[in-house]
């Protein structure tokens, strides 16, 4: 997956839960300044990357992600993200 990608899945879920213009979120937004996101919101968003992308987080790790692009290093970071193509909304279907 590319930067630009996982941008785009983050800035379509902060713009869709916060009822938000997705143009305005940039890598630089702050989530509780900028975002005025509360702690519900951005554990949806820690969710939203598990889901979406196999990556863990843990709440020290996510205590530490303070901007959109502190979010996007995260998840390309992770090698859960390299491994793996993009997932599909199949849920649990291994057959191994």
């Amino acid at each position: 997956m590319t930067r630009e990608q996982v941008l785009s899945l983050i800035r379509a879920h902060l713009a869709e839960e916060l009822e938000l213009d997705p143009e305005s979120i940039s890598e630089s937004t702050r989530f509780r300044e900028d975002l005025e996101a509360d702690s519900l919101d951005l554990y949806t968003l820690v969710q939203e990357l598990e889901d979406s992308y196999g990556v863990r987080m843990s709440d020290e790790q996510a205590a530490k992600i303070l901007t959109v692009g502190q979010a996007v290093d995260f998840v390309l970071a992770s090698d859960a993200i390299r491994s793996q193509p993009p997932p599909t909304p199949s849920p649990g279907a291994d057959a191994a």
